[in-house]
């Protein structure tokens, strides 16, 4: 006896039962909770911050930077949930599988400020590690407690050092972009 291989529409189909049982629960355990509200503040509030304190004379920059590291974090995010290193019980929009507000939000805003603030590589760095130290052990857990953010294969020693890295490699390619551009 062999086993039947899922056919591409076993999976379409199964995909569509999932969907619908993720928009069942969205609409009846997620929409309008506190979680729903806090999501969707720090989705909105931290780019009303950004747009006030950014220099508007480097916006082309600071925004490749951030539209960069935009792209490797929910590249990055989509991994983690699709392999099932973690999940995302609240969410503010029920058909991505990523959280939106804080991929886009909080921690895209919050690194385009340090990449503002400092330029300088030595600064840059240290600014990142105390930023990675706060979302690690402070963000990753208080959003854990929350039921926002579900650990499954993870544990939040891991997120550090790739704050750090995914930063310092996005900020190393617009540094080079900027100067190859200058020549």
């Amino acid at each position: 006896m062999t086993d039947k291989s899922p056919s591409f529409e076993d999976i379409r189909n199964m995909h569509h039962q999932v969907y619908e049982m993720k928009l069942d629960y969205w609409l009846t355990e997620n929409l309008f909770t506190f979680q729903w509200w806090l999501l969707l503040f720090v989705l909105i509030i931290p780019w009303f911050i950004w747009w006030r304190l950014v220099d508007k004379k480097r916006l082309t920059p600071i925004l490749l930077f951030g539209t960069l590291l935009m792209i490797l974090v929910l590249m990055l995010d989509d991994i983690g949930v699709e392999i099932h290193l973690w999940s995302y019980p609240y969410q503010l929009v029920n058909i991505l599988p990523r959280l939106l507000p804080i991929d886009q939000g909080i921690i895209i805003v919050a690194h385009m400020l340090l990449y503002q603030y400092f330029p300088r590589w030595k600064k840059f760095i240290i600014a990142n590690i105390v930023m990675a130290l706060i979302f690690t052990f402070i963000f990753e857990p208080f959003t854990v407690w929350l039921g926002i953010y579900k650990l499954e294969n993870w544990r939040y020693v891991y997120s550090f050092p790739i704050y750090i890295l995914k930063a310092a490699f996005i900020k190393w390619l617009v540094d080079t972009l900027i100067k190859k551009e200058r020549k």
